[in-house]
């Protein structure tokens, strides 16, 4: 049975090899959270605003277009036809976001 001996120099020099590819998986990581720390300070509070001014576009949309759904007729059936093949995937949400009960602190804004 062959004895290998690692000297001193060695474990250091191991030790140190394991902490340079530690360094190194943490560094290619950096990027991104620096891009997502930056997204997050500067563009976050926009994006979410947009998307719930998008949704009440939508919502406001489809209300005038299919408002007979609900029992507000507003435009002629045949414009509301020729757009329904674009439409149905949303409608059952939509009925549902409609319906669905408001509370106060539904108006209010989630910023202090």
């Amino acid at each position: 049975m062959v004895e290998i001996k690692m000297s001193v120099y060695d474990a250091e020099r191991r030790k140190l090899g394991n902490w340079f590819t530690h360094l190194l998986r943490r560094s290619k990581r950096l990027p991104k959270v620096l891009r997502e720390i930056l997204y997050g300070m500067t563009v976050h509070e926009m994006d979410i605003e947009l998307k719930k001014e998008r949704g009440n576009l939508d919502h406001l949309f489809m209300l005038i277009v299919f408002g007979d759904l609900m029992g507000l007729p507003s435009l002629p059936p045949y414009y509301s036809m020729r757009l329904l093949p674009y439409i149905i995937p949303s409608i059952k949400i939509w009925k549902r976001s409609l319906l669905r009960e408001k509370d106060l602190t539904d108006f209010v804004g989630t910023d202090i």
